[in-house]
């Protein structure tokens, strides 16, 4: 789609935020270059230092430039992609069960953040909690049984900015059978969820994917280093067993500057038709 304008008298604040948006989107601006001043942008357009100001104020609020106090604004450098695929769930699944030396080696920051181990803080906090109305029609449990909340984050060592945060929740009565499940000083557990529920006996079969989105608070935008404009992508999986009980819910939230989601959905073959000699029909253009 090739860049254009918003179609409506537009006041000078957007006229100049909306050509520069189409400078960057042409590649006439790549990231990095410096933006013109204020006073530049005044005498450019002929209006005034607000006016300049305030279309700076609409590109940062698009996420296309960057800007601090007293430093000149930039077309936005793109953070690093993390690229998230429906098919890791089958490659943890498959690396629960392999022997412990191998899982203890591979964790999500290979796995997803395709970074090393040693390079991230990681924390965990665990407690138990009522599952109330929402989680327990899920779990099709009642809402005053206990729940494990277990909560996850990741941290840059470099930058002290947050990688990953997620909140997992599995029924208390399904795992209490081994209590090193319940105790947080055995994360982190190599293999991960899939293994831990292994072993009490549980395969996860389905995992189903929620995707939904909100923009950040401005606390969670300090935490993950976020410029303005960019939301949240909120990604709620539900694990089911072979028997379509819902044996774990996780609810992550990923910056959507810095996040693919990719959903590979393999297909069946059609059977095979025995061809009887004859046309079946129209098969395709025109009589």
């Amino acid at each position: 789609m090739e860049p254009r304008p918003t179609v409506v008298p537009l006041p000078i604040q957007l006229k100049i935020a909306d050509d520069i948006r189409m400078q960057i989107e042409r590649g006439e601006l790549t990231p990095g270059d410096s933006l013109p001043t204020l006073a530049e942008l005044a005498e450019r357009w002929s209006c005034s230092v607000g006016s300049a100001r305030a279309a700076i104020a609409l590109l940062k609020a698009q996420g296309l430039i960057s800007s601090g106090r007293g430093k000149a604004p930039v077309v936005r450098v793109p953070p690093r992609k993390v690229i998230r695929s429906s098919e890791r769930h089958q490659v943890e699944k498959d690396l629960a069960a392999r022997p412990e030396a191998e899982r203890a080696v591979v964790g999500e920051a290979e796995t997803n953040l395709n970074m090393q181990i040693s390079e991230q803080e990681f924390r965990s906090r665990y407690d138990q909690v009522e599952a109330g109305p929402d989680l327990a029609d899920l779990f099709r449990i009642e809402p005053t049984e206990l729940l494990l909340r277990r909560r996850y984050d990741s941290t840059d060592r470099a930058s002290g900015l947050l990688l990953s945060s997620s909140i997992s929740y599995m029924p208390v009565a399904l795992i209490s059978s081994n209590p090193a499940l319940l105790d947080e000083a055995n994360e982190p557990w190599p293999g991960g969820t899939q293994h831990q529920l292994s072993t009490v006996g549980v395969e996860i079969m389905t995992m189903i994917d929620e995707v939904t989105g909100r923009m950040p608070t401005t606390a969670e935008a300090q935490l993950w280093g976020l410029p303005d404009g960019v939301p949240f992508i909120l990604c709620r999986r539900i694990s089911l067993d072979a028997n379509e009980r819902v044996v774990e819910v996780s609810d992550a939230e990923y910056p959507a500057d810095r996040t693919e989601l990719r959903f590979v959905t393999p297909l069946k073959p059609w059977p095979k038709r025995r061809s009887s000699g004859k046309p079946s029909g129209r098969q395709g253009g025109r009589p």
